[in-house]
Protein backbone atom coordinates (compact mmCIF):
# COMPACT_ATOMS: atom_id res chain seq x y z
CA UNK A 1 0.00 0.00 0.00
CA UNK A 2 2.77 2.48 0.81
CA UNK A 3 4.14 1.97 -3.13
CA UNK A 4 0.14 2.77 -3.80
CA UNK A 5 0.57 6.87 -2.37
CA UNK A 6 4.08 7.71 -3.89
CA UNK A 7 4.61 9.03 -7.95
CA UNK A 8 4.17 6.93 -10.70
CA UNK A 9 7.42 6.67 -11.88
CA UNK A 10 9.03 6.24 -8.67
CA UNK A 11 6.50 2.48 -7.91
CA UNK A 12 7.25 1.32 -11.42
CA UNK A 13 11.08 1.32 -10.97
CA UNK A 14 10.86 -0.11 -7.12
CA UNK A 15 8.49 -2.96 -8.83
CA UNK A 16 11.17 -3.36 -11.39
CA UNK A 17 13.70 -3.81 -8.68
CA UNK A 18 11.52 -6.31 -7.33
CA UNK A 19 10.88 -8.00 -10.09
CA UNK A 20 15.01 -8.72 -11.06
CA UNK A 21 15.38 -9.40 -6.93
CA UNK A 22 12.87 -12.30 -7.01
CA UNK A 23 13.97 -13.09 -10.50
CA UNK A 24 17.51 -13.52 -8.96
CA UNK A 25 16.80 -15.30 -6.15
CA UNK A 26 14.77 -18.09 -8.30
CA UNK A 27 17.92 -18.34 -10.44
CA UNK A 28 20.22 -18.87 -7.84
CA UNK A 29 17.21 -21.68 -5.98
CA UNK A 30 17.43 -22.75 -9.94
CA UNK A 31 21.07 -23.41 -10.31
CA UNK A 32 22.37 -23.80 -7.09
CA UNK A 33 19.31 -25.06 -4.84
CA UNK A 34 19.54 -29.04 -5.40
CA UNK A 35 23.64 -29.16 -5.02
CA UNK A 36 22.94 -26.52 -1.41
CA UNK A 37 19.86 -29.39 -0.98
CA UNK A 38 22.51 -32.26 -1.47
CA UNK A 39 25.02 -30.77 0.30
CA UNK A 40 23.49 -30.41 3.29
CA UNK A 41 21.74 -33.57 3.52
CA UNK A 42 25.25 -35.06 3.23
CA UNK A 43 26.34 -33.36 6.74
CA UNK A 44 28.75 -31.04 4.14
CA UNK A 45 26.94 -27.52 4.04
CA UNK A 46 27.81 -25.29 1.52
CA UNK A 47 25.96 -21.82 1.88
CA UNK A 48 24.78 -20.17 -1.21
CA UNK A 49 27.00 -17.39 -0.99
CA UNK A 50 30.01 -19.58 -1.21
CA UNK A 51 28.32 -21.35 -4.35
CA UNK A 52 27.69 -17.46 -6.09
CA UNK A 53 30.85 -16.72 -5.34
CA UNK A 54 32.83 -19.73 -7.19
CA UNK A 55 31.30 -18.72 -10.24
CA UNK A 56 32.38 -15.38 -9.93
CA UNK A 57 35.48 -16.31 -9.62
CA UNK A 58 35.56 -19.10 -12.36
CA UNK A 59 35.42 -22.11 -10.19
CA UNK A 60 33.32 -25.36 -10.62
CA UNK A 61 30.90 -24.93 -7.54
CA UNK A 62 29.21 -28.29 -8.05
CA UNK A 63 32.63 -30.27 -8.40
CA UNK A 64 33.83 -28.60 -5.69
CA UNK A 65 30.80 -29.41 -3.41
CA UNK A 66 30.82 -32.87 -4.95
CA UNK A 67 34.56 -33.31 -3.77
CA UNK A 68 33.28 -31.86 -0.13
CA UNK A 69 30.75 -34.35 -0.19
CA UNK A 70 32.82 -37.31 -0.91
CA UNK A 71 35.47 -36.41 1.44
CA UNK A 72 32.91 -35.79 4.68
CA UNK A 73 31.37 -39.40 3.97
CA UNK A 74 35.16 -40.71 4.31
CA UNK A 75 35.04 -38.91 7.25
CA UNK A 76 37.41 -36.68 6.42
CA UNK A 77 36.09 -32.64 6.82
CA UNK A 78 37.44 -30.49 4.38
CA UNK A 79 36.39 -26.56 4.41
CA UNK A 80 35.28 -25.47 0.93
CA UNK A 81 37.44 -22.70 0.91
CA UNK A 82 40.42 -24.81 0.97
CA UNK A 83 39.47 -26.87 -1.95
CA UNK A 84 38.42 -23.61 -3.42
CA UNK A 85 41.90 -22.24 -2.57
CA UNK A 86 44.05 -25.33 -3.63
CA UNK A 87 41.88 -25.17 -6.99
CA UNK A 88 43.27 -21.54 -7.80
CA UNK A 89 46.52 -22.43 -7.50
CA UNK A 90 46.10 -24.72 -10.39
CA UNK A 91 46.32 -28.01 -8.43
CA UNK A 92 44.14 -31.39 -8.89
CA UNK A 93 41.25 -31.55 -6.05
CA UNK A 94 40.20 -34.88 -7.67
CA UNK A 95 43.54 -36.34 -7.18
CA UNK A 96 44.21 -34.92 -3.71
CA UNK A 97 40.37 -36.34 -1.93
CA UNK A 98 40.96 -39.23 -3.31
CA UNK A 99 44.51 -40.30 -1.82
CA UNK A 100 43.41 -38.69 1.65
CA UNK A 101 40.39 -41.24 1.28
CA UNK A 102 42.80 -44.22 0.08
CA UNK A 103 45.38 -43.00 2.56
CA UNK A 104 42.90 -43.02 5.72
CA UNK A 105 41.38 -46.45 4.32
CA UNK A 106 44.56 -48.33 4.86
CA UNK A 107 45.80 -46.02 7.89
CA UNK A 108 48.22 -43.82 6.48
CA UNK A 109 49.28 -40.21 7.97
CA UNK A 110 48.42 -37.76 5.40
CA UNK A 111 46.96 -34.22 6.24
CA UNK A 112 45.13 -32.29 3.25
CA UNK A 113 48.27 -29.31 3.98
CA UNK A 114 50.65 -32.26 2.80
CA UNK A 115 48.70 -33.82 0.42
CA UNK A 116 48.23 -30.35 -1.30
CA UNK A 117 51.70 -29.62 -1.16
CA UNK A 118 52.74 -32.65 -2.99
CA UNK A 119 50.33 -32.51 -6.00
CA UNK A 120 51.70 -28.70 -6.33
CA UNK A 121 55.11 -29.97 -6.75
CA UNK A 122 53.95 -31.49 -9.66
CA UNK A 123 53.68 -35.22 -8.40
CA UNK A 124 51.09 -37.52 -8.42
CA UNK A 125 50.30 -38.29 -5.13
CA UNK A 126 47.27 -40.50 -5.79
CA UNK A 127 50.18 -42.73 -7.48
CA UNK A 128 52.12 -42.32 -4.18
CA UNK A 129 49.50 -43.47 -2.19
CA UNK A 130 49.00 -46.82 -4.28
CA UNK A 131 52.94 -47.07 -4.28
CA UNK A 132 52.94 -46.60 -0.50
CA UNK A 133 49.90 -49.21 -0.22
CA UNK A 134 50.85 -51.47 -3.10
CA UNK A 135 54.71 -51.44 -3.57
CA UNK A 136 56.51 -51.48 -7.39
CA UNK A 137 59.09 -52.96 -8.57
CA UNK A 138 61.56 -51.22 -10.78
CA UNK A 139 65.07 -52.95 -13.20
CA UNK A 140 68.40 -51.43 -12.71
CA UNK A 141 69.66 -50.48 -14.96
CA UNK A 142 66.53 -48.82 -16.45
CA UNK A 143 66.09 -50.97 -19.96
CA UNK A 144 64.31 -48.00 -21.54
CA UNK A 145 67.32 -45.74 -21.08
CA UNK A 146 68.94 -48.15 -23.56
CA UNK A 147 71.23 -49.92 -20.90
CA UNK A 148 70.24 -53.69 -20.18
CA UNK A 149 73.01 -54.59 -17.90
CA UNK A 150 75.31 -53.61 -15.21
CA UNK A 151 78.97 -54.22 -16.24
CA UNK A 152 81.29 -55.06 -13.43
CA UNK A 153 85.00 -56.44 -13.28
CA UNK A 154 86.47 -58.32 -10.55
CA UNK A 155 90.02 -57.85 -9.53
CA UNK A 156 90.91 -60.92 -11.86
CA UNK A 157 89.77 -59.07 -14.95
CA UNK A 158 86.57 -60.77 -15.87
CA UNK A 159 83.58 -59.06 -17.01
CA UNK A 160 80.27 -60.09 -14.73
CA UNK A 161 77.00 -58.59 -16.18
CA UNK A 162 74.24 -58.03 -13.85
CA UNK A 163 70.12 -57.68 -14.02
CA UNK A 164 68.93 -56.43 -10.74
CA UNK A 165 65.30 -55.44 -9.54
CA UNK A 166 64.35 -52.77 -7.14
CA UNK A 167 60.86 -53.30 -4.79
CA UNK A 168 60.45 -49.63 -3.29
CA UNK A 169 57.50 -48.38 -1.11
CA UNK A 170 56.65 -44.60 -0.94
CA UNK A 171 57.67 -42.69 2.36
CA UNK A 172 55.07 -40.20 2.31
CA UNK A 173 57.14 -37.91 4.77
CA UNK A 174 59.68 -37.49 2.53
CA UNK A 175 58.02 -37.21 -0.62
CA UNK A 176 58.40 -33.49 -0.52
CA UNK A 177 62.46 -33.19 -1.24
CA UNK A 178 63.27 -36.21 -1.84
CA UNK A 179 64.83 -37.94 -4.81
CA UNK A 180 63.29 -39.57 -7.65
CA UNK A 181 63.55 -43.49 -9.02
CA UNK A 182 66.58 -42.09 -11.40
CA UNK A 183 68.57 -41.43 -8.10
CA UNK A 184 68.05 -44.94 -6.59
CA UNK A 185 68.52 -46.59 -9.69
CA UNK A 186 72.06 -44.81 -10.20
CA UNK A 187 73.11 -45.68 -6.47
CA UNK A 188 71.71 -48.95 -6.25
CA UNK A 189 73.99 -49.18 -10.35
CA UNK A 190 76.67 -47.93 -8.21
CA UNK A 191 76.73 -49.83 -5.39
CA UNK A 192 76.38 -53.23 -7.31
CA UNK A 193 79.44 -52.13 -9.16
CA UNK A 194 81.42 -51.34 -6.56
CA UNK A 195 80.94 -54.77 -4.75
CA UNK A 196 81.69 -56.77 -7.65
CA UNK A 197 85.13 -54.89 -8.11
CA UNK A 198 85.96 -56.10 -4.72
CA UNK A 199 85.67 -59.50 -5.53
CA UNK A 200 88.75 -61.60 -6.26
CA UNK A 201 87.24 -63.87 -8.89
CA UNK A 202 84.14 -63.99 -10.57
CA UNK A 203 82.84 -66.83 -9.15
CA UNK A 204 82.63 -65.75 -6.18
CA UNK A 205 79.80 -63.74 -7.50
CA UNK A 206 78.58 -66.52 -9.11
CA UNK A 207 78.41 -68.68 -5.90
CA UNK A 208 77.06 -65.73 -4.02
CA UNK A 209 74.81 -63.27 -5.39
CA UNK A 210 72.61 -62.61 -2.55
CA UNK A 211 75.92 -61.10 -0.90
CA UNK A 212 75.44 -58.16 -3.35
CA UNK A 213 72.17 -57.59 -2.27
CA UNK A 214 73.26 -57.52 1.18
CA UNK A 215 76.20 -55.43 0.71
CA UNK A 216 74.17 -52.86 -1.45
CA UNK A 217 70.93 -52.86 1.54
CA UNK A 218 74.03 -51.85 3.57
CA UNK A 219 75.01 -48.92 1.49
CA UNK A 220 71.59 -47.02 2.23
CA UNK A 221 71.08 -45.86 -0.55
CA UNK A 222 67.44 -44.96 0.23
CA UNK A 223 68.60 -42.12 2.05
CA UNK A 224 67.17 -38.26 1.06
CA UNK A 225 64.95 -39.84 -1.74
CA UNK A 226 61.32 -40.36 -2.02
CA UNK A 227 61.16 -44.27 -1.20
CA UNK A 228 61.95 -47.02 1.03
CA UNK A 229 64.13 -49.69 -0.49
CA UNK A 230 62.40 -53.18 0.36
CA UNK A 231 64.95 -55.57 -1.40
CA UNK A 232 67.14 -55.37 -4.11
CA UNK A 233 67.47 -58.80 -5.88
CA UNK A 234 69.52 -60.16 -9.10
CA UNK A 235 68.00 -61.28 -11.46
CA UNK A 236 70.65 -63.32 -13.29
CA UNK A 237 74.49 -63.32 -13.29
CA UNK A 238 76.43 -63.52 -16.81
CA UNK A 239 80.01 -63.56 -17.50
CA UNK A 240 81.34 -61.77 -20.24
CA UNK A 241 85.37 -60.99 -21.81
CA UNK A 242 88.21 -60.85 -20.26
CA UNK A 243 89.05 -57.45 -19.29
CA UNK A 244 92.58 -57.99 -18.84
CA UNK A 245 93.62 -59.98 -21.42
CA UNK A 246 91.79 -57.44 -24.11
CA UNK A 247 93.68 -54.67 -22.42
CA UNK A 248 96.83 -56.78 -22.94
CA UNK A 249 96.32 -57.20 -26.40
CA UNK A 250 95.33 -53.99 -27.13
CA UNK A 251 98.53 -52.59 -25.12
CA UNK A 252 100.80 -54.76 -27.16
CA UNK A 253 99.01 -53.90 -30.25
CA UNK A 254 99.48 -50.13 -28.77
CA UNK A 255 103.59 -50.87 -28.79
CA UNK A 256 104.05 -52.58 -31.91
CA UNK A 257 102.65 -49.60 -33.77
CA UNK A 258 104.87 -47.43 -31.74
CA UNK A 259 107.98 -49.46 -32.30
CA UNK A 260 106.76 -49.38 -35.89
CA UNK A 261 106.52 -45.62 -36.17
CA UNK A 262 109.69 -44.99 -34.59
CA UNK A 263 111.33 -48.04 -37.53
CA UNK A 264 110.14 -45.70 -40.04
CA UNK A 265 110.68 -43.19 -38.73
CA UNK A 266 114.98 -44.21 -38.16
CA UNK A 267 114.52 -45.71 -41.59
CA UNK A 268 113.24 -41.93 -43.15
CA UNK A 269 116.13 -40.11 -41.32
CA UNK A 270 118.66 -42.79 -42.45
CA UNK A 271 117.48 -42.06 -46.62
CA UNK A 272 117.49 -38.64 -45.69
CA UNK A 273 121.37 -39.52 -44.25
CA UNK A 274 122.09 -41.26 -47.29
CA UNK A 275 120.90 -38.73 -49.69
CA UNK A 276 122.85 -36.02 -47.88
CA UNK A 277 126.20 -38.20 -48.18
CA UNK A 278 125.33 -38.99 -51.46
CA UNK A 279 125.28 -34.48 -52.03
CA UNK A 280 128.52 -34.18 -50.31
CA UNK A 281 130.42 -37.12 -51.88
CA UNK A 282 129.25 -34.87 -55.28
CA UNK A 283 130.30 -31.56 -54.00
CA UNK A 284 133.95 -33.23 -52.83
CA UNK A 285 134.38 -34.67 -56.55
CA UNK A 286 133.52 -31.84 -57.91
CA UNK A 287 136.08 -29.86 -55.66
CA UNK A 288 138.72 -32.40 -56.59
CA UNK A 289 138.08 -32.13 -60.61
CA UNK A 290 138.10 -28.10 -59.87
CA UNK A 291 141.59 -29.08 -58.24
CA UNK A 292 142.76 -31.14 -61.11
CA UNK A 293 142.21 -28.76 -63.51
CA UNK A 294 144.49 -25.97 -61.78
CA UNK A 295 147.26 -29.20 -62.46
CA UNK A 296 147.86 -27.69 -66.02
CA UNK A 297 148.03 -24.26 -65.28
CA UNK A 298 150.63 -25.14 -62.43
CA UNK A 299 152.66 -26.72 -64.91
CA UNK A 300 152.56 -24.12 -67.62
CA UNK A 301 153.21 -21.68 -64.92
CA UNK A 302 156.73 -23.96 -63.84
CA UNK A 303 157.99 -24.15 -67.12
CA UNK A 304 157.74 -20.33 -67.54
CA UNK A 305 159.37 -19.70 -64.67
CA UNK A 306 162.12 -22.08 -65.03
CA UNK A 307 161.55 -23.98 -61.97
CA UNK A 308 160.18 -27.47 -64.23
CA UNK A 309 162.81 -29.02 -66.86
CA UNK A 310 161.86 -31.15 -69.35
CA UNK A 311 163.11 -34.53 -68.20
CA UNK A 312 161.34 -33.60 -64.77
CA UNK A 313 157.88 -33.07 -66.73
CA UNK A 314 158.33 -36.69 -68.89
CA UNK A 315 159.37 -38.23 -65.41
CA UNK A 316 156.13 -36.86 -63.71
CA UNK A 317 154.23 -38.49 -66.87
CA UNK A 318 156.06 -41.91 -66.28
CA UNK A 319 154.78 -42.07 -62.93
CA UNK A 320 151.12 -40.84 -63.52
CA UNK A 321 150.96 -43.51 -66.79
CA UNK A 322 152.54 -46.49 -63.89
CA UNK A 323 149.71 -45.43 -61.69
CA UNK A 324 146.60 -45.69 -64.10
CA UNK A 325 148.51 -49.19 -65.36
CA UNK A 326 148.25 -50.55 -61.46
CA UNK A 327 144.96 -49.21 -61.12
CA UNK A 328 143.52 -50.84 -64.29
CA UNK A 329 145.13 -54.29 -63.14
CA UNK A 330 143.61 -54.37 -59.54
CA UNK A 331 140.56 -53.84 -61.04
CA UNK A 332 140.55 -57.19 -63.55
CA UNK A 333 140.05 -60.11 -61.73
CA UNK A 334 142.97 -62.63 -61.16
CA UNK A 335 143.49 -65.36 -63.31
CA UNK A 336 144.67 -68.64 -60.81
CA UNK A 337 147.51 -70.46 -62.33
CA UNK A 338 147.25 -73.72 -64.30
CA UNK A 339 146.82 -76.60 -62.59
CA UNK A 340 149.99 -79.05 -62.46
CA UNK A 341 149.59 -82.38 -63.48
CA UNK A 342 151.37 -85.20 -62.94
CA UNK A 343 153.07 -87.77 -64.98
Amino acid sequence: MPLLTMCISTSIFLYVLLFFFIAACAGILYKYGGLYIKALLSDAHVSFAQMVSMTFRNVDARSLVNYRIMAKKAGIDIASSALEAHHLAGGKVNDVIRSLIAARKANIHLSFDHACAIDLAGRDVFDAIKTCINPKVIDCPDPSKGCVTLDGVTKDGIQVKLKVRITLRTDIERIVGGATEETIIARVGEGMLATVSTFETYKKALENPDLLSKLVMEKKCDNDTTFQILSVNVVSITIGEHISAKLQADQAETDKRTVQADAVKRRSMALAREQEMKVLSEENRAKILASEAEVPRAIAQAFREGNLGVMDYYHLKNIQADTEMRALSALKPVIPPPPITKT
